[in-house]
């Protein structure tokens, strides 16, 4: 075991937590998951697979992670979700390291799946992210979607070997399901941030997302997958912006309305 505390957060991961854990528990003996109201056995499977279980409410992904990271027993963090798995060599160099200078975080890089097939080209056949940091230095930022870490200005990346192999969805049905999911939290955090979207996110940035997944990183090479895949990108550049924009629209009424409410009480 290394002093590294693995930190998950899940809501209705029961299909595959399982393979998670086993695979973490080559690495640590302290798991920690972080549920929101699952309704299946994904916080049953965990407990009986030895892992912490904390019934937390949705605060945001970046939140709730944090809210594991307060509970870990080690300084040095893996921040790993539920259908995500490290494989033998990425094992192999974590029990390798020293884990002797919080000022170093770990780039990692992943495979991710559609389905079955493993994607080798498009945005997601060049992924990579930094999962291993030590809490004493490193945050992660609280937006509703798309949180990052935030790193010191001192700080040093190191990439480790191995990979984590991503099960990103399992079909078009759940593809779909995630582009909607994240193009609404997208837009909520654009709109409260006070980002404007103007013709050009709302017609040509998606022409140019779904062009340069599918033709530059040469997404067609992973066939029927890198073309839906291409599209999803499209689909959720276009469905945020459109989102702000009737949220733009929306508090451009409202605040309308409270100036005309403020003239005729004044008058």
């Amino acid at each position: 075991m290394v002093p590294v505390s693995v930190v998950i957060i899940t809501r209705n991961e029961a299909e595959v937590i399982s393979a998670c854990i086993n695979a973490l528990k080559l690495i640590t003996d302290d798991i920690i998951v972080i549920d929101n109201d699952s309704t299946d056995k994904t916080p049953e499977i965990a407990f009986r697979a030895g892992c912490q279980v904390y019934h937390e409410n949705w605060d945001g992904y970046g939140a709730n992670k944090n809210k594991g990271i307060a509970c870990a027993k080690y300084n040095w963090i893996l921040s790993i979700d539920a259908d995500e798995i490290p494989d033998e060599e990425l094992i192999c160099s974590l029990h390798q390291l020293e884990f002797n200078d919080p000022g170093i975080v770990y780039d990692i890089r992943f495979k991710s799946y559609y389905g079955k097939k493993l994607v080798r080209f498009g945005t997601w056949g060049r992924d990579h992210h930094i999962r291993l940091f030590n809490r004493k230095l490193v945050r992660w930022s609280e937006p509703t979607v798309h949180e990052t870490l935030v790193l010191p200005s001192a700080i040093t990346i190191k990439k480790l070997n191995g990979y984590i192999h991503h099960y990103s969805v399992k079909d078009s049905g759940e593809l779909i399901t995630k582009t909607v999911r994240y193009a609404k939290l997208s837009a909520e955090k654009y709109a409260a941030r006070g980002k404007k979207a103007n013709a050009i996110k709302l017609y040509v940035a998606p022409l140019y997302h779904f062009l340069k997944n599918y033709i530059v990183l040469l997404g067609f090479l992973d066939g029927h997958e890198g073309w839906q895949i291409a599209m999803m990108i499209s689909r959720l550049t276009r469905l945020k912006y459109r989102l702000l924009k009737k949220q733009g629209s929306r508090q451009s009424h409202q605040e309308k309305q409270v100036v005309e409410e403020a003239l005729v009480v004044e008058y």
